[in-house]
């Protein structure tokens, strides 16, 4: 049970928690976003010297942080992107009657910097563990980056949940590029791929010794890519991701200022609902 159990366990929860948070945060008054973005900046600077340090850690205390370190540091891009820091150089919707490659490309305006940022801070983690016993930081950070991208691109394309009570008033102009279809075409490549890559890991896991630092460290990332399997299917089944967070949404039944962050736009009326 602790070999594989535990490490679900806590997987599971802090992929809950620190989701949770990030979005609590970004549903309180903007004038407190400098105060949450310093303390991200501070525990990702922590969770990056960390996981430099433990690096050559092939314990299964060593995965357990690592694991950690990668969310922490996944986490301060989340919130970054949420609260309008670092979005794209592209803060309005397209006009009435864009669509095609155009849209597209305008789609990612509005997230280019935020794709960079996160494509670097990979690269960066990448080397700073390159051969090293203890990736495990690493790996989550690509899961996590991997599957997000397939989210993005297939609420792009059309889902039947786009999860819109996710994006803050500031970011609204983001609708325009979201499309309700029952399906799209990329949706079922999304899962399988996934799933395989799931399969293969939940299979190293289980041909792990008892107590190795590969037992948790393949459990850790099997239960990342499980979970962000579950969310692609809430994207189409009649099912809300959103009861998950429930708590995490309570902070934006308050008034808040329509006062974003320095660096972020203003709210943007929305062109169209879908594309």
């Amino acid at each position: 049970m602790a070999d594989h159990g535990l490490p679900i366990l806590f997987a599971m929860f802090v992929w809950w928690f620190s989701t949770g948070v990030v979005i609590y945060l970004d549903g309180l008054p903007a004038r407190t976003f400098k105060w949450s973005m310093l303390g991200a900046s501070l525990l990702a600077a922590v969770a990056l010297f960390v996981m430099i340090s433990t690096a050559g850690e092939a314990t299964r205390t060593g995965a357990y942080i690592a694991f950690a370190c990668g969310l922490m540091i996944w986490g301060w891009h989340e919130m970054s992107f949420l609260m309008g820091y670092l979005t794209g150089p592209r803060k309005t919707a397209c006009a009435p009657g864009c669509w095609g490659f155009t849209h597209f490309i305008h789609g990612i305006e509005t997230l280019l910097w935020h794709e960079l940022a996160i494509i670097g801070t990979a690269i960066l983690m990448w080397a700073l563990t390159w051969d090293k016993p203890n990736q495990v930081a690493f790996w989550t950070f690509a899961i996590l980056m991997g599957m997000r991208q397939s989210a993005k691109l297939n609420v792009f394309l059309g889902v039947r949940n786009l999860n819109a009570d996710f994006l803050p008033p500031h970011l609204e102009y983001l609708k325009a590029f979201l499309k309700t279809k029952p399906m799209n075409l990329l949706f079922p490549v999304s899962v399988t791929v996934s799933t395989i890559i799931t399969a293969v890991l939940v299979g190293r896991a289980a041909d792990s010794a008892a107590g190795s630092f590969d037992a948790a460290a393949y459990t850790f990332l099997s239960i990342l890519m499980a979970l962000a399997v579950l969310e692609h299917w809430f994207l189409v089944l009649p099912l809300s991701a959103e009861k998950l967070w429930t708590w995490g949404l309570a902070s934006r039944t308050t008034d808040q200022p329509d006062v974003p962050p320095t660096d972020a736009p203003r709210r943007t009326p929305v062109a169209a609902k879908t594309a």
